[in-house]
């Protein structure tokens, strides 16, 4: 099982630990984080984990945004399959309310919806339930090792007057 030691230390290789919180308040969910980090739930990154056929892909989104299903099957054509919740640590390595895009199975590709580059600072989970790492959207795609960004939301930002 990941924890936030392991993303830490993942995070320490590069100078960078002292960006991961360990928090007494729990970030399971994005209203939950923004409370607990005193930020706007749009700030908070989070991982979506689903299955594209039998192998699993993370995406990461702002904390307003959903997947919108027509996008989503446009680029990776399937229709979007969240991992249940039970089967998450088996194929992500993080158990629910915890997943982030680091310290993944090789198998497990990144992807950071567009919806993330209107900030200077988001905030990930960093491996449990009760923690965050600072980053800005380019460190996330560095670190996260993100095969690249993509257009799979909707809801983030307003429709446009027809």
């Amino acid at each position: 099982m990941m924890s936030f030691e392991t993303v830490q230390a993942y995070f320490e290789r590069f100078g960078m630990a002292d960006r991961c919180m360990d928090l007494k308040e729990s970030s399971a969910t994005v209203a939950l984080a923004a409370l607990a980090l005193g930020t706007e739930e749009a700030r908070i990154a989070k991982t979506l984990s689903f299955l594209v056929g039998e192998v699993p892909v993370v995406i990461v989104t702002a904390g307003d945004a959903r997947i919108d299903n027509h996008k989503y099957k446009m680029l990776f054509h399937k229709k979007p399959k969240m991992i249940p919740g039970e089967e998450c640590e088996k194929y992500i390595g993080h158990r629910p309310g915890g997943v982030c895009p680091f310290c993944l199975p090789s198998t497990v590709d990144v992807y950071l919806d567009i919806s993330l580059k209107r900030f200077d600072v988001i905030y990930p989970a960093a491996g449990t339930d009760h923690s965050a790492v600072k980053l800005t959207p380019e460190e996330l795609e560095k670190y996260a090792g993100a095969k690249g960004w993509v257009d799979v939301c909707k809801g983030w930002q307003e429709d446009p007057v027809s």
